[in-house]
């Protein structure tokens, strides 16, 4: 490749398509002119291997062209590329205009057109995708901050918890198995795996003489950590956030139990959100195969033993099959997370604590 065909990244580069060669000789010097990087393809198969070849800002294309004609050229951009296009045509009946309007062409130029006329389409649609892009990217900049506020929350809860850098991951990534499994929306599947580290964070109002004793608890300090579901649940709740609204429903009800022996509320069978009965049994797995002040871990066959025997009693049925069916998968999640990743922030002060004790 010389630097000729090497594109100037800093000029809008457009794709001109059409059958008409000595139209497209005119749009590419008078555009050329104008400051733009212009490429050619006479029908769409050959603009689709020119787009394989490098991105454009703009396709320019004609509707009735050999090969493979506008309409269908535009369904493939659509579906694989993010260039905008303009469809030029000497005529085009609703159907076809239609058509294209759901196809995610961006304007239309009918025939006979100048070059000028063009040319402000263009700076239209250019105009457009930069607005659109710096909007795309003040959305992921207050998502991410969103998000980063979340997990600094969550570590607030369990900081003093040894494990808790890898549990908040481990509860993540858990959960978003387990909806994957559900075939939950791919919404959904995000609102869980965000959701589900928060299901402890009510702990944050529990002494610490008792969250971090390490023996049996007396019956009045077992009812005082009980109360780290409704604690939870009130610091999650008034928010217009689906995230924070399925967090509240995970941390008021992942202790409540199928045969509705649990806490808070004393809810049974399917009266207890599924969000929560999904917590249920992968936070029991979690903690049956961590080290706790008053345990050693299980091994997974207890781990495995434990959770089928409370199949019905504590968990719902048919969530612990899904679980138990897929539990060598749900050992691996485990053994396969590093305190490196998601919910590890960049904080240093953070990832020294979360850090101290592993070798790595």
């Amino acid at each position: 490749m010389t630097n000729k065909d090497i594109p100037d990244k800093s000029k809008p580069q457009l794709l001109l398509v059409d059958d008409e060669v000595s139209l497209l000789k005119l749009f590419q010097r008078t555009l050329g002119r104008s400051g733009y990087v212009c490429k050619v393809a006479q029908d769409g198969k050959d603009a689709l291997t020119k787009l394989a070849q490098q991105p454009f800002d703009v396709v320019l294309t004609d509707i009735d062209m050999p090969v493979m004609d506008g309409v269908e050229l535009t369904r493939r951009i659509s579906e694989s590329y993010n260039s905008s296009i303009i469809v030029m045509t000497g005529k085009i009946d609703k159907y076809k205009y239609n058509q294209l309007i759901r196809l995610g062409a961006s304007d239309f130029v009918e025939k006979p057109f100048s070059v000028d006329e063009i040319e402000l389409r263009i700076k239209r649609v250019l105009n457009e995708r930069l607005l659109r892009a710096k909007a795309e990217a003040s959305h992921k900049k207050l998502k991410k901050a969103y998000i980063d506020s979340i997990h600094r929350l969550v570590l607030a809860s369990e900081f003093k918890d040894e494990d808790t850098g890898e549990h908040i991951m481990r509860m993540g990534e858990y959960s978003r198995f387990m909806a994957e499994k559900l075939n939950f929306s791919a919404d959904n599947i995000q609102a869980i795996y965000y959701a589900s580290p928060m299901h402890d964070i009510g702990k944050i109002g529990i002494p610490d003489h008792i969250l971090l004793k390490p023996g049996k608890l007396t019956t009045d300090e077992f009812k005082i950590i009980k109360t780290h579901t409704t604690i939870g649940a009130t610091l999650l709740s008034r928010s217009e956030s689906p995230i924070l609204k399925m967090a509240e429903e995970i941390a008021l009800n992942h202790h409540e139990q199928f045969s509705g022996k649990g806490y808070p509320q004393g809810l049974s069978g399917e009266d207890i959100p599924l969000s929560g009965r999904i917590v249920a049994v992968i936070d029991t797995f979690d903690a049956l195969m961590s080290k706790r002040p008053y345990k050693d871990p299980y091994p997974p066959e207890r781990t495995y033993d434990v959770i089928k025997e409370q199949r019905g009693k504590q968990f719902d049925p048919s969530i612990t099959d899904l679980f138990l069916d897929n539990f060598t998968e749900l050992v691996s999640i485990r053994e396969n997370i590093k305190p490196l990743g998601p919910f590890l922030l960049d904080d240093p002060v953070l990832k020294l604590k979360l850090n101290e004790d592993d070798a790595s």
